[in-house]
């Protein structure tokens, strides 16, 4: 990535510390902890059923759905600009190949993502997740290119091609699309306690895209059919700590 690319996504970073278009509930108080910029996003999804999705959560934590039907999700991007608050990104820690599975919940009325992993290609950015974030995430081998991802760890392995199919739209509230995209929360537990951090984005530009699964071993639950595809050129994260909600 280029120095003028950097500044420039920095740039867009600083100014999601006040961005409160398209958030249901108010930025928190307290300052943001780490920033990054997502380029080159493939998001595919598939229905799933509700009581194998639902013995995956912990005893308490509800499966969101949309019309009814729960959903599991798989995303590969690139990060780049990664830093923590008041750094700037430095070039050999900064950017890592990942690919995540999820699926959607929401607590207190505030929608959100669990992780079940978080496949990472660069070690450091793995421990910081783990650490900062108590989230399930591994260090692997995760390669992208034009219009393809894959990824492997312990035997397990992920491979798909996708292709865009449609000019850039920003989802409709309400939609499939706008609940699969418009979350502003992860959560996690650790020694049975359940954590929130809050995360503030931009508005998404997606396209409509199809995706060829080949190899799928790395999500949770087996994938049947033709998942809901999508794809963006970029995506500026603000992640704040970790607090305990009970």
């Amino acid at each position: 990535m280029s120095d003028l690319g950097m500044i420039d996504s920095v740039a867009r970073q600083q100014r999601l510390a006040s961005e409160t278009a398209g958030r249901p509930w108010p930025l928190p108080d307290v300052p943001w902890s780490q920033a990054e910029t997502r380029r080159d996003l493939m998001l595919a999804h598939w229905r799933v059923e509700l009581s194998d999705l639902a013995r995956l959560l912990p005893p308490g934590l509800a499966v969101d759905t949309h019309a009814g039907a729960p959903w599991l999700g798989i995303s590969a991007f690139r990060v780049e600009s990664f830093r923590l608050r008041g750094l700037p990104p430095f070039p050999t820690l900064s950017s890592a190949r990942r690919l995540e599975t999820f699926t959607y919940v929401t607590v207190d009325g505030r929608p959100g993502l669990w992780h079940f992993s978080i496949e990472v290609s660069n070690r450091l950015h793995a421990e910081a997740a783990k650490r900062t974030h108590r989230l399930p995430a591994y260090r692997a081998q995760v390669r992208q290119a034009a219009g393809s991802v894959e990824a492997e760890r312990d035997g397990y392995a992920f491979r798909a091609e996708f292709r865009d199919a449609g000019e850039p739209f920003e989802p409709l509230a309400g939609s499939l699309d706008h609940f699969l995209t418009e979350r502003y929360a992860l959560y996690t537990e650790d020694g049975g306690r359940l954590y929130r951090a809050e995360v503030n984005h931009g508005p998404w530009s997606l396209r409509r895209a199809t995706a060829t699964v080949t190899t799928a071993t790395l999500a949770p639950l087996p994938l049947e059919g033709e998942p809901h595809a999508l794809t963006s050129r970029v995506e500026d994260i603000l992640l704040w700590p970790l607090e305990e909600i009970g």
